[in-house]
């Protein structure tokens, strides 16, 4: 892909701020709202009342739930592979997204409203099902929409901008778990929720109610905040009319991209290569993080949401660090720092069981500490692991996306970044499989915490490998070689 230096908006060209600071602009405001909207499925759903009901309460045992979410996970990862370099072709071929954007805004709406009738006792491959129809949606969403970053602000405030979107996204993500925990989720033993109230609209804990309505209100909260990304962020501009039809042009557009850009382009093949290796092992950790921490400790349903609160908090501070930090020595320096700190975290999780860290170095009397909220010694150690692994996530992503923003032109945007996706997804069921299968085999010769934690290893190696790919420099100039 090589590209003649007119095609570039001169905004984006030079690095320049155009008159206007970006983040006085209305339109960049709508487009980092679309975070806000959009995080809650991930945070609320996904990784912190929802999955953990699934694995620890929905299913028969925790193995079992962890196995099954796993796989879920590995069909959505699959599901995004095939999909997202195709979807991106085709918007780089007819130029607006937005219309995409509906189709899959009301598909996540519809999967999510359904998650309602995932009561206790409920077979788990319908319920994972329609996580797998909302989080594919949700994910080809955040593709298009990334594509709308490039024209929107100048190259120099890409990774600003960026981060604090992906920080905004994580108040969207506390918020709803705030609403979650204290209005809606009730503990099954005392029936109150966290601040102690009775859970809204006669909420039944002992049903998990409050979980499972975990779905319509990520739902209800994508529709009340997305709308001004629509109205007021510009549309990608009309391309001319095909001969070819789109589907088969865009096929062959994103075989031409894989093959031939990518050869001529050796340091962004590199880095997305190490970005698909490393967003696995982070959609893996996101996914089944949760879940691992309830079938380790026997959490309820507040206590994860708790843990997910924490970790929304430390994430939205490291987005806002990691803004600056992005915009004064690039990408990279953030990149190697957080997949750092990813790994010893990931490492020190798995270490961990009811009664020690480290494993074992640090060990515990059983039961040891007062009750209450995190009160044994090992949760609060968890909890620690957990807090440098929300400072990291959010910065590796949001950096993630901006070093490639600043790779590419504009008017290819979508391509790109279908071809992002991928190497995001491309081995996306690969972790969660290897998740699922040694825990699966595990499980047969240990217990079913032992087995959760032999099979979550598995995700640092994704870090690690991530780490040894990543190219010296990223981001060159325009990054063309």
């Amino acid at each position: 892909m090589t590209e003649p230096p007119s095609a570039i908006p001169a905004q984006a060209s030079d690095g320049a701020e155009p008159p206007a600071s970006p983040l006085k602009r209305l339109s960049v405001w709508s487009w980092i709202g679309f975070d806000f909207a959009a995080q809650p499925f991930f945070t609320v759903v996904l990784t912190f009342v929802f999955g953990p009901y699934f694995v620890a309460h929905l299913a028969s045992d925790p193995a079992e739930g962890q196995s099954t979410w796993a796989l879920a996970a590995s069909l959505t990862g699959l599901c995004i592979a095939i999909a997202s370099p195709v979807v991106g072709q085709w918007a780089d071929r007819r130029g607006p997204v937005k219309p995409m954007l509906l189709l899959l805004g009301l598909v996540q709406v519809l999967a999510c409203l359904a998650l309602w009738r995932a009561a206790p006792g409920s077979a788990l491959w319908p319920v994972a099902v329609a996580v797998v129809l909302a989080g594919v949606a949700a994910e080809l969403s955040v593709v298009l929409n990334d594509t709308l970053l490039p024209s929107l602000v100048p190259r120099a405030s890409l990774g600003l901008v960026s981060n604090i979107a992906w920080g905004t996204g994580y108040v969207g993500g506390i918020l709803a778990l705030l609403v979650t925990l204290g209005g809606l989720a009730g503990d099954p033993e005392s029936g109150l929720t966290l601040l102690g109230l009775t859970p809204w609209f006669g909420l039944d804990p002992a049903q998990f109610e409050g979980a499972r309505a975990a779905g319509p209100l990520a739902a209800l909260w994508y529709v009340a905040f997305v709308w001004p990304m629509f109205l007021f962020v510009p549309d990608r501009p009309r391309r001319a009319a095909l001969k070819a039809p789109a589907s088969g042009g865009a096929v062959r557009a994103f075989w031409r991209t894989l093959v031939s850009d990518l050869r001529d382009h050796p340091r962004l093949a590199r880095f997305i290569a190490a970005r698909m290796l490393y967003q696995d092992g982070i959609n893996a950790l996101l996914v089944l993080g949760g879940a691992f921490a309830a079938a380790t400790f026997g959490w309820t349903v507040t206590e994860s949401g708790v843990f997910g609160l924490l970790l929304a908090v430390a994430a939205s501070f490291g987005c806002l660090g990691a803004a600056f930090l992005d915009r004064r020595f690039g990408p990279r320096p953030v990149l190697l720092t957080g997949l750092s700190m990813l790994t010893l975290a990931t490492i020190a999780i798995v270490s961990t069981g009811p009664d020690s860290t480290l494993f074992g170095t640090l060990a515990f009397a059983p039961g040891a500490g007062a009750s209450g909220l995190f009160a044994a010694p090992a949760e609060k150690a968890f909890l620690l692991y957990g807090l440098l692994i929300g400072i990291a996530f959010g910065p590796v992503q949001a950096s993630s996306r901006s070093a490639l923003a600043m790779a590419v032109p504009a008017e290819d945007a979508a391509r790109w970044f279908g071809l992002y996706a991928l190497a995001g997804r491309a081995t996306g069921f690969l972790a969660p499989l290897l998740v699922a299968v040694l825990t699966a085999l595990a499980s047969l010769a240990t217990g079913p915490t032992t087995a959760t934690r032999i099979g979550m290893a598995v995700i640092a190696l994704f870090f690690v490998a991530g780490l040894a790919l990543l190219p010296r420099q990223i981001v060159k100039g325009r990054a063309a070689p």
